[in-house]
């Protein structure tokens, strides 16, 4: 297993660590409360899905082709 796909692992990993904490947060009673008045969530929930999304992505094409040479 080369490095590349090796960091790309741990990216990958978390990438799923973000977005299970984005989870939790959507599920706190301040966070429901905000997103049935307002229909959004806060801000910083917002970024964990960002991040996560994208590290989920990133980390997992890297995973699987890694960097060519």
């Amino acid at each position: 297993m080369t490095m590349n796909r090796l960091i790309g692992g741990v990216v990958f990993a978390v990438g799923l660590l973000l977005l299970w904490f984005a989870y939790n947060a959507t599920q706190a009673p301040m966070e429901e409360l905000s997103n049935t008045v307002t229909g959004r969530y806060g801000n910083e929930t917002m970024w964990y899905f960002a991040i996560g999304i994208a590290a989920v992505a990133g980390g997992g094409l890297l995973a699987a082709f890694g960097i060519r040479k």
